[in-house]
């Protein structure tokens, strides 16, 4: 028996999927897809047609179930609209045929820069760095209420209970006895407060993925274009703006400031700035206090890779990868201090 079939129940996916009406037959040619998260993605055909399967880890969290269900509702809403994304099949949001919450997408056929850049792709990455803004922008221009998301997320004061939010996060880490504390990092209470005294008074609720870089998109195999944006499971009710801090903050900065996603050759991309135009150009938002995105964008992600880093110290993650992004969370916090500065 595979890895795979210890975690996905063919006959019972098969019984299931026979009640959706899809065609029948066995389970062939099964292969487990890499990705950005832990959980199981898993290729397959059945009835000559192809399927991804989704579902949480094998050690399932608490909110694994929720997050397959919000990111099949997600998937489903943007059905009719032209944002690149995996095309829903069918949503299991029960526990009892699999053991957990799952869903069958269409197989999005391109590939992740952040995995590999194909040579055929190394003249294409201005537009494909452009692509990506545009679509960040194309996101945040949906109305989430005409998609039937209007309940998807909590807005009201959205934007202000976000330092408050991440500084209780950093702070939950002093939990693990060995992780050496702020005195580690850079002046990261001066960003919360900066977020705090900054934090922009209203905004225009919208879509946003919550983890958008250039590693969690898809690119067509034969232009820049965006084949599909995937790993859906932070995506909300928000501020869409958020999105674009998120690429900012994840970018190169320079030849003395890589991507904090790393992409091999990093040449020939937009910078920033270019980012900033192309959004703005197809976004009704006002791009006013964008530095205010990037910094909560650097803060969030570094206080988030700094968890890793905290469990890696107390012996409950990888060591090497602990250290690694805590490196990682530095540059980030350092990039906030710069704009905030």
């Amino acid at each position: 028996m595979t890895a795979w079939q210890d975690h996905v129940d063919v006959a019972a996916l098969g019984r299931w999927m026979d009640g959706q009406g899809l065609p029948g037959g066995p389970v062939e040619h099964a292969v487990l897809l890499g990705g950005g998260t832990q959980n199981i993605l898993l290729r397959f055909q059945r009835g000559g047609r192809d399927y991804v399967l989704r579902r949480p880890p094998p050690h399932v969290r608490a909110e694994s179930n929720e997050t397959m269900r919000r990111e099949a509702r997600l998937l489903g809403a943007l059905a009719d609209t032209a944002i690149p994304h995996p095309r829903l099949i069918a949503a299991c949001g029960e526990e009892g045929v699999l053991g957990t919450a799952f869903y069958l997408m269409e197989p999005v056929e391109g590939f992740n820069a952040a995995v590999a850049l194909p040579p055929s792709h190394r003249s294409l990455t201005r537009q494909m760095g452009l692509a990506l803004a545009e679509a960040a922008a194309a996101l945040g221009e949906i109305d989430p209420v005409a998609v039937g998301l209007g309940d998807f997320g909590r807005t009201e004061n959205y934007l202000g209970r976000q330092a408050a939010r991440w500084r209780r996060q950093l702070e939950g880490y002093g939990a693990y006895p060995d992780w050496p504390g702020l005195a580690a990092l850079p002046d990261v209470a001066a960003i919360g407060d900066w977020l705090e005294r900054h934090c922009p008074t209203d905004f225009r609720a919208g879509i946003l993925h919550g983890d958008y870089h250039i590693g969690n998109v898809m690119f067509a195999p034969d232009s820049a274009r965006i084949a599909a944006i995937v790993d859906w499971e932070l995506s909300t009710v928000g501020d869409p703006l958020v999105d674009l801090g998120w690429l900012i903050a994840t970018w190169g900065w320079g030849d003395a400031d890589p991507p904090i996603v790393p992409v091999e050759p990093w040449e020939g991309f937009p910078t920033t700035g270019e980012l900033a135009d192309a959004y703005a150009a197809q976004s009704t938002r006002s791009l006013a206090a964008l530095d205010w995105y990037v910094v909560l964008a650097c803060y969030k992600l570094g206080i988030i890779l700094e968890g890793t880093y905290a469990r890696a110290s107390s012996g409950l993650d990888d060591g090497a990868t602990g250290a690694s992004l805590h490196a990682s969370a530095v540059r980030l916090f350092e990039r906030a201090l710069r704009l905030t500065a």
